[in-house]
């Protein structure tokens, strides 16, 4: 069965788009788009295409510069549970395989997937971040921040428990990927430094039309042979698709199921990231997959001590992220923004501001309601994880929560085109009540007083709904 083609996606210019546009027209709607015209100045452009051929990668700058690092490699013909089949290799023998299948047509069909390439290699710059998508709380965060805290789920807080999820694939013709929603229902974008892409995306809108009759498990492929007695839904599915060339970036909404075959050898370079316009989206698969966590343990409930902890535990481990890890998130983007904020009241920068809190408050207002963000469940939780959200003072004098203050503030310079050098924070004198803002110009500022004065410790999302009305309200009476 065949899938039912609806349209092309709609392909644009990204020279002639403004941030403002992108936003109204595919961001805030949740559309899918193509983007020409943004990657010419990528080093990547040059370093990793064929001088002699400009539509095959340049695979020996790979095996020169990378020959070691290990990366995961998928085998598109290999099914393993409902993913392509994966195996750790060192570039070099990825390479290698490249090369011999080429020549040789095996029946294995190798794809280099989730490579954190940015991560490994920081002082080697690729390629720079669109202004579209710059606004990336993911990222910004991870750069500074591990995801878990709690030692029962991460026990070595080590440089692979703060990755990013900033990736590189590379795979020959016929390489593909399976039908999926991105990860935590973030956005994505992805683009083809060199070969040729196929997509198909499918609007959320008709996201359960994909679900087998028992509504535990999905299409694996939509070229597959679809039992209509197994998936009776998805005769009514219809697509949308297009052909991505190089040099062309695509940018995938939130909960857009998609497929993508490589029709050429290809290297692309991708990105998931959410914000405030989809800050939604990921608390609904939070909630979503915490409800089935809680209901497949549900049967010991009554003889386990921590069974929140283990619902945690569980849901930590399924999804790539807790609703503790989440709070913790929000509250310190919360935090970071307030922070800025504070400085910038009337600047173009400040809308984006009070735009995210607006939408981290929203969240915290469905939280409360939710049996992990009790009164009783907070009391149990881990040291770790009470204490990263709770203890506001502890925050301010972190040097991560600094760096992380500054990557925000540079992040929307950058989006309203304001190009200011920075200074990394030093506290003045040694003053933990001084400002560490790298927009404070005042020796006196009180900002961290003015916070601590509203709330010294926040002790679940009743308390940051609390702050953000609180320091709102002081901010408007300021303006």
């Amino acid at each position: 069965m065949a899938p039912t083609i609806g349209g092309a996606i709609e392909r644009v210019d990204g020279r002639d788009l403004t941030y403002d546009e992108f936003v109204e027209r595919y961001m805030k709607p949740n559309l899918p788009v193509v983007l020409t015209g943004l990657t010419n100045t990528w080093r990547s452009r040059t370093d990793w295409v064929d001088n002699s051929d400009p539509t095959r990668p340049n695979l020996s700058f790979f095996s020169s510069l990378c020959s070691s690092s290990v990366v995961q490699v998928a085998d598109c013909n290999k099914k393993e549970y409902s993913e392509q089949k994966r195996v750790e290799m060192t570039v070099a023998d990825f390479v290698r395989s490249w090369v011999e299948d080429s020549s040789n047509q095996p029946e294995s069909c190798r794809y280099l997937k989730d490579w954190h390439f940015v991560k490994e290699y920081p002082n080697y710059c690729a390629y720079s971040t669109p202004t579209f998508f710059m606004d990336d709380w993911l990222n910004i965060y991870l750069d500074s921040h591990a995801l878990h805290r709690d030692t029962d789920i991460c026990p070595h807080q080590n440089e692979a428990n703060c990755a990013d999820y900033r990736f590189v694939y590379m795979g020959p013709k016929g390489t593909w990927t399976p039908l999926h929603a991105d990860v935590f229902r973030s956005y994505s974008w992805s683009a083809n430094v060199c070969g040729k892409k196929h997509w198909l995306l499918l609007p959320p809108s008709q996201s359960h039309l994909l679900l087998h009759r028992n509504g535990k498990s999905s299409i694996y492929s939509v070229y597959d042979d679809i039992s209509e007695l197994q998936f009776p839904g998805f005769k009514k599915t219809v697509w949308l698709e297009c052909t991505q060339e190089s040099g062309e970036i695509i940018f995938v909404p939130s909960g857009w199921y998609h497929e993508v075959h490589n029709v050429e050898d290809t290297i692309s370079i991708n990105h998931n990231w959410f914000n405030g316009y989809n800050l939604s989206w990921v608390w609904n698969l939070l909630l979503e997959d915490y409800k089935i966590a809680k209901e497949y343990i549900e049967d010991i409930r009554d003889i386990s001590d921590d069974f929140e902890s283990l619902c945690q535990r569980n849901l930590a481990a399924n999804t790539g992220m807790n609703l503790y890890d989440f709070f913790i998130f929000i509250t310190r983007f919360a935090l970071a923004n307030i922070i800025e904020l504070h400085h910038v009241p009337n600047s173009k920068i400040a809308s984006h501001l009070v735009h995210n809190l607006a939408s981290i408050q929203d969240i915290a207002s469905k939280m409360t309601s939710q049996e992990a963000f009790s009164a009783h469940c907070l009391r149990t939780i881990s040291s770790e994880n009470y204490d990263a959200f709770s203890d506001v003072a502890k925050a301010f004098e972190e040097k991560k929560f600094h760096e992380l203050c500054e990557a925000v503030l540079k992040t929307y310079r950058s989006i309203v085109g304001e190009h200011e050098n920075f200074t990394k924070f030093e506290t003045r004198n040694g003053n933990k009540e001084s400002c560490f803002s790298a927009n404070c110009r005042k020796d006196n500022c009180n900002v961290v007083a003015v916070v601590k004065g509203l709330v010294n410790k926040i002790s679940g999302p009743e308390d940051l709904i609390y702050l953000i009305d609180r320091f709102m309200e002081s901010t408007l009476q300021i303006q």
